[in-house]
């Protein structure tokens, strides 16, 4: 028996090109186009996943140093990070960028107690 698919095809262009809508030139017009373009997008978005890890790290780097420019001791990052190995002490620098941001008083005072 023969199976019509023209339904199904329909449905799975029409998801396809819902997905690629805001594309440029026809990238987002035709289907073969388009299917290119959302499987490269795909990957990019796969990868820069990763990369963003990093760029948040780079982030969080900078937050902390403004953070220590504007304490009372002229500690630098790096110093402050060797200090807190030497002591053992585990924040990363998501929670050490939290806190610079949200309550700067006491990051001053932890700087203070690390110098």
């Amino acid at each position: 028996m023969r199976i019509k698919r023209g339904t199904t095809k329909h449905r799975r262009h029409k998801a396809l090109m819902q997905r690629t809508k805001g594309y440029r030139m026809s990238f987002n017009h035709l289907y073969k186009k388009a299917k290119e373009a959302a499987v490269h997008a795909g990957q990019y978005s796969y990868a820069h996943r990763r990369h963003r890890r990093g760029e948040m790290r780079v982030q969080w780097i900078k937050i902390i140093s403004a953070g220590l420019v504007n304490s009372d001791t002229k500690l630098s990052y790096s110093k402050m990070i060797g200090a807190m190995a030497k002591k053992n002490i585990g924040l990363d620098r998501k929670v050490l960028a939290e806190l610079v941001q949200v309550n700067p008083a006491h990051f001053n005072q932890f700087v203070k107690d690390l110098a």
